[in-house]
C-alpha cells in the first residue's frame, strides 16, 4: 500500500513538473504570456544589469548638452540656424570631432532672419525700388539661415535624428534617409520588427546634405522601462536604422548592414547584425525583432557632458573633444527627454543612444 501511495505521489510530482515546464516553454516560445513570469524575468535582468555594469565613464562618446546654462546664455530653443551653422563649424574645424549625431529634429523652416518679410516687400511695396532689390540680392545668402545650415552639413559626418509614428491618419512630414536594408533582406522574418506608418523628419535640404539619419524610437517594455532599442524598424517595405547604429556606421566609414542567422536557421531567427569595418568585423547581437539590449554603463552621467554654451564659446579644451563621437541632446527643464530605465527612473534619452 505504501509503495502504491509513494508511486502516485511520484507520478503526481512528475506530471506537475512537466505541466509547469510546458507552460514555461509556451511562454518562452511566445505562444502565450504569463505576466508574473515576465515581471520576474524583468526584475532578475535589471538586478543582474546593475550588479555587472562597469560604472565607469567612456570618453569616446561625449554629450553636447542643451542645458539651462546654454538657454541662459544663448536664448530659448530652438536656436536660429545661423547659430547651428556656427556650431558645426566650431565642432569640426576647431575641435575636430569625428562624428556628430543630433537627438533633435530640424522640422521647421527658420524665418528669424527676416528674409521672408524682405522678400514679401520686394515682391509688392518695393517691387520697383532698384536699390532695395539690389541690396536684397546681396543680403540673401547671409540671411537664408536654412541654406547656410544645409551648406554647413554638406561633406561632414553628421547624422540627423527623426521619429516614427504609428498613426495612419497622421501625415508624414519632412524627409528621412533611404532605408539601410531593402524589404527582401529579411523576407519572411520581419514579423517581430517594429512597423511604423508615418514619420517626422527633417527639412529635405538638411537630410539631403547630411551624411545620414537614424530614428530615435526606443522600445518601452510592458512595465514602462526602456531596456532595448530597435536597431532596425520597418516602414513601407524598407528597414531603417536607429540613430545609434547610424552614428556607429558613420564612425566606421558606413559599412553595409548584414543580417545574421545561425547555421540552418530560417529568416525568422535573426540573431545579429554584422558591420564589415576596415578594422574588422563588428557584430551587434539582436533579438528576432532586430532590437539590441542597451548595455548601460551606469547611472546618469556615464558619459561626459559639455554645455553647448561652453562649446560655442570655445571654453572647452580642444583635446576633450577631438576625435570623439558627439551627440547633441537636451537636459534643460522643459526640453529634457527623460526615460525610465533599469539604472534610473529619470534617465536622459540622449544618453540611451
Amino acid at each position: 500500500i505504501e509503495e502504491g501511495v509513494g508511486l502516485k505521489r511520484h507520478l503526481f510530482r512528475t506530471l506537475a513538473g512537466l505541466l509547469i515546464l510546458s507552460l514555461l516553454l509556451g511562454h518562452a516560445a511566445k505562444i502565450y504570456s504569463f505576466d508574473m513570469v515576465s515581471r520576474l524575468d524583468a526584475i532578475l535582468y535589471d538586478a543582474r544589469l546593475r550588479l555587472t555594469m562597469p560604472n565607469t565613464k567612456d570618453d569616446r562618446v561625449i554629450i553636447l548638452d542643451i542645458d539651462e546654462k546654454s538657454l541662459m546664455e544663448i536664448g530659448r530653443w530652438p536656436w536660429n540656424r545661423e547659430r547651428m551653422s556656427a556650431l558645426l563649424d566650431t565642432l569640426f574645424d576647431h575641435y575636430g570631432v569625428r562624428v556628430l549625431g543630433f537627438d533633435v529634429v530640424f522640422a521647421e523652416p527658420d524665418d528669424s532672419s527676416g528674409l521672408k518679410s524682405l522678400q514679401s516687400l520686394a515682391g509688392k511695396e518695393l517691387k520697383k525700388e532698384a536699390g532695395f532689390q539690389s541690396a536684397l540680392g546681396r543680403l540673401k545668402p547671409r540671411l537664408d539661415y536654412d541654406a547656410r545650415f544645409a551648406q554647413a552639413l554638406k561633406g561632414r559626418p553628421v547624422i540627423l535624428g527623426y521619429y516614427m509614428l504609428s498613426k495612419s491618419d497622421w501625415p508624414s512630414s519632412g524627409a528621412i534617409p533611404p532605408p539601410v536594408l531593402p524589404g527582401a533582406a529579411l523576407a519572411g522574418g520581419d514579423a517581430a520588427i517594429p512597423h511604423w506608418q508615418t514619420y517626422g523628419g527633417n527639412l529635405p535640404q538638411f537630410q539631403h546634405h547630411a551624411a545620414g539619419g537614424g530614428h530615435f524610437n526606443p522600445l518601452v517594455d510592458f512595465d514602462g522601462i526602456v531596456r532595448r532599442v530597435p536597431m532596425l524598424v520597418e516602414y513601407q517595405g524598407g528597414y531603417y536604422e536607429s540613430l545609434s547604429l547610424a552614428v556607429l556606421r558613420a564612425y566606421l566609414g558606413f559599412p553595409e548592414v548584414v543580417p545574421g542567422f545561425p547555421a540552418g536557421a530560417g529568416a525568422s531567427d535573426l540573431e545579429w547584425l554584422d558591420l564589415e569595418a576596415p578594422r574588422g568585423l563588428l557584430r551587434v547581437p539582436v533579438d528576432e525583432g532586430a532590437s539590441a539590449l542597451i548595455p548601460y554603463r551606469g547611472k546618469e552621467g556615464s558619459f561626459i557632458y559639455y554645455s553647448l554654451a561652453d562649446v560655442l564659446a570655445e571654453r572647452v579644451p580642444v583635446e576633450q573633444l577631438r576625435g570623439r563621437i558627439a551627440l547633441v541632446g537636451a537636459t534643460a527643464a522643459g526640453l529634457k527627454d527623460l526615460r525610465a530605465t533599469p539604472v534610473g527612473e529619470v534617465f536622459p534619452g540622449v544618453e540611451v543612444h
